[in-house]
């Protein structure tokens, strides 16, 4: 698997900073979110950056062109957690619609994203910058953003 997941990153195509503005202005952005099962619980992190800032979230990312979503999720799982990841099912596909943006100067942002739920390979975390913390949030699920919340009813 990791070999395909080599090979489709070398045909992905990687968005340039300059044209990211006008992406995020006009369409919707195509993202692969990870709801982590994890020590009884679900894996969140606290965010550090635009859309949801001081949320408590899945990890997630942007879907590159030429990559499918499922190295797509391999790839944010590496990246944003410094892991493997093992699917378990696809949740579907959820709409996000915030009036932020990580973009000056654009006041919205909207997502296409397909969320899946996953179990860790591994429990070596190394976390990126768009987390502050990592922590498992266990049943009865309580204050969470109301997109995670959508992910953890589909879970059930």
């Amino acid at each position: 698997m990791a070999d395909q997941r080599n090979q489709a990153d070398e045909s992905t195509t990687r968005i340039p900073d300059d044209e990211w503005e006008a992406i995020v202005a006009n369409v919707p952005i195509v993202s692969v979110d990870l709801v982590i099962r994890h020590e009884g619980g679900v894996l969140l992190g606290l965010r550090e950056n635009e859309p949801a800032r001081g949320e408590w979230f899945v990890p997630g990312g942007t879907v590159f062109k030429n990559e499918t979503l499922t190295d797509a999720l391999h790839r944010v799982a590496d990246e944003e957690l410094g892991v493997d990841v093992t699917i378990e099912s696809r949740l579907g596909t959820f709409e996000h619609f915030y009036d932020t943006s990580d973009v000056e100067g654009i006041d919205s942002k909207h997502y296409l994203a397909t969320a899946f739920e996953v179990t860790l390979d591994d429990d070596n975390l190394e976390m990126d910058t768009q987390h502050s913390q990592l922590k498992v949030f266990e049943p009865p699920y309580e204050g969470l953003h109301p997109y995670v919340e959508r992910y953890l009813d589909a879970l059930d």
